[in-house]
């Protein structure tokens, strides 16, 4: 994914409106429809279809059984008159023309076009296949494929209260997969990309039966589904993300034909045809009271037809509608019937994308250029269509969970690093691993994409970021280096060590300069630095007193006012924080400062920290694992007693 996705993106919100009750109404060009978009007035639309016109021409859209989509001259060229027509329409609001216009100034910005209509008829115009008529970015050419301006279009259902979007929820995902009545579905290759796009967050073992364990905590696979088993699974599970593999199949409904997806049957061989509002009870379980307990954030359909509405008779919409509307904020689904190979690309593309912490409208609109590129002969890019619903802070919430997936794929490699130099063993022995030259090899390799993945999470700042998000990325970087330096030092390879050690240090340093009253930042600062300079003789720590003492002294300033503001983790932190200062006193305090009462201030800090959380806490846990490291990777007989003194008050026996 780019490095435009951290960067703004601008919504244009087109609503058609129209009296009357969402369904029983044909399309005609002789009913008039409202356009309200930015801050215009409203603007009178007509659609140029007669309903049983615009059926016929989206029965040309479907793929033929016995003819190669790549020689299909009629269902391209209906795609492109389809488009151009859809095009027009669109060209008759003014203002859509002066938005598009705006964010085509501002090079890499997204344009998310958000598109909300409740008339059913209205859900059956493929928008997503429209052409962009002249003034329009990238005229003539495919209005959400063109690169001048680029554009994501998703639908929304409107609302009379927002739903709520929890888009940071640590992912976990059901795989259900259905082929009735001996079908064929391609499950291993959806299965396969699902695999391909976990897999940066699954731990690395060395054996098979290990690795299998670690993928099910993160991906549930659900063969020959029935509704009742995806029920039962969602009501005992809580899955972020749910992806649906089945054959579209249409059923009789009060008289109207509608599409539903061919589940197993749980008393026969025969499908069960699953319509939207059955799927939305099985995919929402609720509690005895009627709250609901669990609620995926995106489901995905590989199921022909599975957004296509067909019948607008009676209400209810396509299973996509159904399930946006029954409360599941994000449902991507096809249109159309999807090539299977298509719908294999859409897959690995659009759950790479997400769990990488992309944000959705990019993964779209990328997503409908790799299957024009890699499906040219299909027209599956505009039969994907999206129902979403994008809160006020949903930006902010992609960003929050984008920095949490870095930082898991983060500590995978690194607990094989550690795995691998002996970190993860607790002992007090001397430090000291020799690798085999395949060890050391795949040291290096993690090592090397552990600082590629740093440096694409620092290249995405940018200038809305604000300035302690740059330092924490900064000091993170540091914190890294920091880790590589002893895992470097425990493979007997300190020239490297010695190299991510002055890394951190300047990492640290730059933070610093971004953030100057940031006492973790200061405190890891100078920790480097004596930790650099631990075996250098007396007048070398003098001059370090000198110089970073004033330091020293304002860190734990800074350290006491927040401690005295705060509660909770926030507090504790801040404890640590004092706590490590004064270790640090042993080095930056100069003649004056009494050994004693530096190990009376960490001890009285780190039983503060207990009195605060609980033993098991992961502030103490990890305070305990920096005390453990000036013990064994960075020992040093300047504080050495000091950090015995706070692994004794934190009830950690060394």
């Amino acid at each position: 994914m780019s490095n435009n996705h951290t960067s703004e993106i601008r919504n244009v919100k087109l609503e058609l409106l129209r009296s009357g009750p969402a369904h029983n109404q044909l399309l005609s060009p002789l009913t008039n429809y409202i356009a309200l978009c930015g801050s215009d007035g409203p603007v009178t639309l007509q659609m140029p279809f007669e309903h049983r016109q615009l059926l016929m021409r989206l029965r040309r859209l479907r793929y033929p059984l016995d003819k190669d989509p790549a020689t299909d001259d009629q269902r391209q060229s209906e795609v492109r008159d389809l488009g151009e027509s859809i095009g027009r329409v669109l060209g008759q609001v003014p203002a859509m023309l002066s938005e598009l216009g705006n964010a085509g100034a501002e090079n890499g910005k997204l344009v998310h076009l958000r598109l909300a209509m409740s008339a059913f008829e209205l859900g059956l115009i493929p928008f997503e296949a429209a052409v962009a008529p002249d003034g329009f970015p990238g005229s003539g050419s495919p209005l959400f494929l063109q690169m001048r301006t680029p554009i994501s279009i998703t639908r929304e259902i409107r609302r009379g209260r927002p739903l709520p979007v929890n888009w940071t929820r640590p992912p976990r995902i059901l795989f259900a997969f259905a082929a009735p009545n001996g079908l064929y579905v391609p499950a291993q290759t959806h299965l396969q990309a699902l695999r391909e796009a976990i897999e940066p967050w699954i731990k690395i073992k060395d054996k098979d039966k290990d690795r299998i364990d670690e993928v099910k905590k993160l991906l549930t696979v659900l063969p020959n589904a029935t509704l009742e088993q995806i029920r039962s699974l969602c009501a005992s599970t809580e899955f972020t993300h749910v992806h649906i593999l089945a054959h579209g199949a249409p059923f009789k409904y009060s008289g109207d034909e509608r599409y539903g997806v061919a589940l197993c049957s749980e008393t026969s061989d025969s499908a069960d045809i699953v319509d939207g509002e059955r799927l939305a009870i099985a995919l929402t379980s609720s509690d005895s009271a009627g709250n609901t307990r669990f609620r995926p954030t995106v489901v995905t359909l590989a199921t022909c037809d599975s957004g296509n509405i067909e019948s607008v008779l009676t209400p209810g919409g396509s299973i996509a509608h159904e399930l946006n509307a029954a409360g599941i904020p994000w449902v991507v689904a096809s249109q159309f019937p999807l090539w299977m190979k298509a719908s294999a690309i859409a897959a690995k593309v659009f759950y790479s994308g997400l769990l990488s912490g992309a944000d959705p409208r990019w993964v779209l609109y990328e997503l409908r250029q790799r299957l024009r590129t890699d499906s040219p002969e299909t027209h599956d890019w505009a039969s994907i269509v999206a129902y979403a619903t994008v809160p006020w802070n949903f930006e902010q919430q992609v960003n929050q969970f984008r920095d949490q997936q870095t930082h898991k794929k983060i500590e995978v490699k690194f607990g094989r690093i550690d795995e691998l130099v002996g970190a993860d063993v607790d002992s007090g022995d001397d430090a000291g691993k020799v690798l085999s030259e395949a060890q050391n090899k795949e040291l290096a390799a993690l090592c090397a994409s552990v600082r590629e993945d740093l440096k694409n999470w620092r290249a995405e700042l940018h200038a809305g970021v604000s300035t302690q998000d740059r330092a924490k990325r900064l000091g993170i970087s540091a914190a890294c280096e920091k880790r590589i330096g002893i895992a470097y030092t425990l493979a007997e390879d300190l020239p490297l060590a010695q190299k991510a050690y002055e890394a951190c240090r300047d990492f640290y340093r730059d933070a610093w300069d971004i953030d100057p009253c940031n006492h973790w930042v200061i405190t890891q600062y100078l920790s480097i630095i004596a930790i650099l300079n631990r075996e250098d003789d007396g007048p070398m720590l003098k001059e370090l007193a000198r110089k970073y003492g004033i330091v020293w002294n304002a860190a734990r300033q800074i350290v006491e006012w927040q401690i005295r503001k705060t509660s909770g983790d926030e507090r504790a932190y801040a404890l640590s924080t004092f706590a490590e200062l004064s270790l640090l006193g042993a080095v930056y305090g100069g003649q004056s400062v009494d050994p004693e009462m530096l190990e009376a201030d960490i001890t009285y800090y780190c039983k503060e920290m207990l009195n605060e959380l609980c033993a098991e806490a992961f502030p103490i846990i990890s305070t305990r694992r920096q005390f453990r490291r000036y013990l064994k990777d960075w020992s040093s007989p300047l504080w050495a007693g000091l950090a015995q003194a706070a692994l004794g008050a934190l009830g950690d026996v060394y």
